[in-house]
């Protein structure tokens, strides 16, 4: 009975944290919410038009614009907020943290480092911002839910750093197909305990669009209200039958879950041998440039020509 119920303590415990996180931080163009800076549609051109002067001292509170406004002038970023994804990270390694994992950031630490901005994402660093914003400081709030707002993001940095975005627009579209591929039907799986699935509405949605693949999910309504995300039955995923599967693993073992699953084994995808496990930074979280192209290099191959022989 105990270990039962532990076992079922930390599943609500994860499923939690996966809800939690996908209300709060999901991603897109950049909304800019300070005083200073009011911008809807993330354009170079409305940015300057706030700003006359480049920053010269930035902040970054979220991992995505720390690595884009890194690679745009490395100079500028006088502070980020800590992510697994740059912990073995040299480019990163001396410059200060105002944060760890999901903890708040420090606003001693933000006001020590004297930033003319701080870029944080919207929903999740709003209180932060808010307090910066009453002691004068510059914000920028970032919300990345789709290819076109990861361009316009990095198009909106550059002009804030005063660098030419062309060289990592021109790497993103390495990063997709350069030749059609099929409209395979896919089914992303992000969680069991509700069955979780990213509908057109998400990065996750949106890159599988990028790839011309059919996202079984992309415009179904769920019972749980997860921005860009819904619910589905046992039912659902047997009457979807897709071609391909991709499980999103926020935590080990999810993939193993999933194979006891009564309807798992009777699924096109799982007879043909089309399943595939991913990391949620790229695919549900897009993280960093770095993790963009792992992700799209994985749904080259798990997307490419099915085998009927």
């Amino acid at each position: 009975m105990n270990k039962n119920y532990g076992v079922i303590m930390q599943r609500r415990f994860i499923l939690f944290g996966l809800i939690l996180w996908l209300s709060l931080s999901i991603f897109a163009c950049t909304n800019a919410t300070s005083e200073q800076i009011k911008n809807t549609d993330a354009s170079p051109t409305s940015i300057s038009q706030q700003s006359q002067h480049p920053a010269k001292r930035i902040i970054t509170l979220t991992s995505l614009s720390s690595d884009i406004a890194y690679q745009l002038d490395s100079t500028k970023i006088v502070g980020i907020a800590g992510s697994s994804l740059f912990k073995n990270d040299s480019r990163f390694k001396d410059i200060p943290r105002v944060s760890e994992g999901q903890a708040t950031p420090n606003l001693e630490k933000i006001v020590a480092l004297k930033p003319d901005l701080v870029i944080g994402a919207e929903g999740f660093s709003n209180l932060t911002t808010d307090k910066l914003k009453e002691l004068g400081m510059t914000t920028l709030l970032t919300k990345v839910d789709s290819w076109d707002k990861l361009q316009n993001l990095t198009k909106t940095l550059a002009k804030i750093v005063n660098a030419d975005p062309t060289p990592l627009l021109n790497r993103y579209q390495t990063f997709l197909p350069d030749k059609p591929t099929q409209h395979l039907s896919t089914l992303v799986l992000v969680s069991r305990q509700p069955i979780l699935s990213p509908s057109k509405k998400s990065w996750a949605g949106n890159l599988l669009e990028k790839f011309q693949a059919k996202n079984v999910s992309a415009d179904l309504q769920g019972k749980i209200s997860i921005p860009g995300y819904v619910t589905l039955s046992a039912e659902k995923v047997l009457e979807a039958n897709p071609e391909v599967l991709i499980v999103v693993s926020p935590q080990p073992g999810l993939l193993k879950s999933f194979k006891s699953e009564s309807f798992w084994n009777q699924l096109k995808a799982t007879k043909n041998n089309r399943v595939y496990e991913f990391d949620y930074y790229g695919l549900v979280n897009p993280g960093s440039v770095d993790a963009i192209e792992k992700a799209c290099q994985q749904l080259k191959v798990a997307l490419s020509a099915v085998d009927n022989s």
